[in-house]
């Protein structure tokens, strides 16, 4: 095990350490105080849609247990939360009334971190759409765009003089393409067309969110969360590396290219022709405005070679296979180089704000023996892709900051509750909370920081 005060003297005394979470997956009360329905409350309603027909109604209870929640994060001593704000607690329609008790919870949440001296990093959305406007097309429809304006507008003008930075989004590759073409996540579409309009309209709402969050609290820093691939050809072969390129451009260069360059990888759209959505004049610009910063989420890498048997609605690129049989438990491959891989490239295509590791962490499911949880597997990951940071930063590369997916096991999409990505272990029948090896360790290394100890700033 890593002895956590050498491995701090690798990171500079401004770096911040954190952890994260997201509301659907944590928060519970999902009908208390005027909350409706999103779409993944009705997703986890369906049928084979999410392991065990697990749902969101109870989760981790932190809307009932949120001071002492808090008092858990200041306890482990990191400097910063990353939380999501819930749509739906906010305006449940999507569009029309605004629902006061749900902004109060948030009020609490961020006057109760300032008040234990701790960071707060917000998330406008994290997937939690509000079932509604699902009516409408949902993020098929431009008019979606619009109504997520309002809500961050909304939020911004009641939460934006206490928040230290804020993102539009969280991994808008999952909001699109895993959401409304693989059919995986929430609404659970298959449908090119339907996931392009996607796309760009979830774009589209994160320039109009960008102005909105702008107009309300100009000194708060505005960025974006993307789960950037790293992707590695299956050899040097040019047919492999061309297909690492047509992978690139549609993992990453569908959301990268508008927010950084104004533009849409030029062969994306060539091949997909007439089933993109009119781009109206004056969208790009909006989706372009620089930012502040960016966040990266990281967990796995992508390898990927030419496929001879591509079919379907894109040229697509097939999976290799891992270079080794070091897996989580989730069954993602174990690869910290390929975080520096990516990191490189994406600062070699773009001109990119500085950066922070927004989630990385690893599934290990270790269960509590003797009121101790040895999950040696996800300490040993998170010191490895820690590490990678560390390189980077010596490379000369702005990353500022690590926050450590996830703060407590929580319900994990359509796996439900039987993967556990967190530092901190839940008993989802008593919802006693057990603080794991690795989490002791991550505590361990925060507190070698002056601002680890909760000076806030």
């Amino acid at each position: 095990m890593i002895d956590p005060k050498k491995f701090a003297e690798r990171f500079p005394g401004d770096f911040t350490f954190g952890v994260a979470t997201a509301a659907f997956q944590i928060e519970g009360a999902s009908k208390a105080d005027g909350r409706k329905p999103s779409i993944w409350d009705a997703f986890c309603n369906m049928p084979g849609r999410v392991y065990n027909r697990d749902n969101g109604d109870v989760a981790c209870d932190h809307y009932n247990r949120l001071e002492q929640d808090l008092d858990l994060i200041k306890d482990m001593g990191v400097e910063a939360y990353r939380f999501s704000i819930a749509w739906p607690r906010i305006i449940p329609d999507g569009a029309g009334p605004v629902n006061e008790a749900g902004l109060d919870f948030y009020d609490r949440l961020v006057d109760g971190c300032k008040a234990r001296g701790i960071k707060t990093f917000a998330t406008l959305y994290h997937w939690d759409l509000p079932l509604l406007l699902a009516g409408d097309g949902g993020w098929t429809a431009r008019s979606t765009a619009y109504a997520f304006q309002r809500y961050a507008k909304t939020v911004m003008n009641r939460l934006g003089d206490r928040l230290d930075r804020v993102a539009t989004f969280n991994e808008p590759w999952c909001i699109v393409w895993l959401s409304h073409l693989y059919g995986i996540h929430a609404p659970g579409e298959r449908n090119m067309q339907a996931a392009l309009h996607a796309m760009h309209y979830m774009n589209l709402a994160h320039g109009l969110g960008v102005e909105a969050i702008r107009s309300e609290a100009p000194n708060v820093p505005v960025g974006l969360v993307l789960n950037a691939a790293s992707i590695i050809p299956g050899s040097d072969s040019p047919a492999d590396l061309a297909a690492g390129e047509r992978a690139h451009q549609f993992h990453n260069g569908a959301f990268f290219d508008p927010v950084f360059k104004g533009e849409y990888p030029k062969e994306f759209v060539e091949a997909l022709g007439d089933r993109m959505p009119v781009i109206e004049e004056g969208d790009l610009k909006l989706i372009s405005q620089k930012l502040d910063w960016w966040g990266l989420n990281y967990y796995k890498p992508e390898r990927v070679f030419d496929g001879a048997d591509r079919k379907g609605d894109f040229p697509w690129t097939l999976e290799a296979p891992p270079v080794s049989d070091v897996k989580t438990d989730i069954g993602w491959e174990i690869y910290a180089p390929g975080l520096k891989l990516l990191v490189e490239d994406l600062y070699r295509r773009y001109q990119l704000p500085e950066c922070y590791i927004t989630e990385n962490g690893a599934c290990d499911n270790t269960d509590v023996v003797d009121g101790e949880v040895d999950d040696t597997m996800r300490l040993d990951y998170v010191g490895d892709h820690l590490d990678v940071v560390a390189d980077l930063i010596k490379d000369g590369y702005p990353m500022r900051g690590y926050f450590a997916w996830s703060l407590m096991d929580n319900f994990e999409w359509a796996e439900g509750y039987r993967m556990r990505f967190g530092l901190v272990h839940v008993d989802y029948g008593t919802q006693v909370r057990t603080v794991k090896k690795s989490g002791k360790w991550y505590s361990d290394l925060a507190a070698q920081f002056p601002k680890g100890n909760h000076k806030a700033g």
